[in-house]
């Protein structure tokens, strides 16, 4: 039932868009591929964690779990791992593009006044803040 349910949310994340894209008379291409890129995206991940999941639960049930509670512990396991390894990532991405932001606006500022260099580099080191927040975070994750 699962997989019949994903399988026409996929059909109508790719039908969507070409409907727009043709009803649009071509001129919203570019949005019309970011949606369909999203949503096909966004669906083949819930597919993809479903399945996981589904298999980590009988895998623990055929090794000889006691319970099907022990087989939830499995799979809420591997979701745990994936909520971090998502805070970590993230969070490096999201650290990088204001690290390349504030720095090349430190360097522009420099360049008219070098006595600013140390308000500068506070803002960079607070936009690196952002990255180990999220390594913070996935910790939180991991330990709890």
């Amino acid at each position: 039932m699962l997989i019949k349910i994903l399988t026409a949310m996929v059909f109508v994340s790719i039908v969507a868009p070409m409907i727009m894209f043709y009803a649009t008379g071509k001129r919203k291409g570019r949005q019309c591929l970011i949606m369909n890129l999203i949503g096909f995206s966004s669906f083949m991940g819930l597919a993809l964690l479903s399945i996981i999941g589904g298999g980590v639960a009988a895998f623990a049930a055929a090794e000889g779990a006691q319970s099907a509670a022990d087989a939830a512990a499995t799979t809420g396991d591997g979701l745990k791992f994936i909520g971090a390894a998502l805070a970590t990532g993230l969070s490096g991405i999201g650290g990088g593009v204001a690290v390349s932001s504030a720095a090349s606006a430190a360097i522009g500022a420099m360049s008219e006044n070098e006595q600013i260099m140390g308000k500068t580099l506070i803002f960079v080191a607070l936009a690196e803040g952002i990255a180990l927040y999220g390594l913070i975070i996935s910790f939180l994750i991991l330990f709890s």
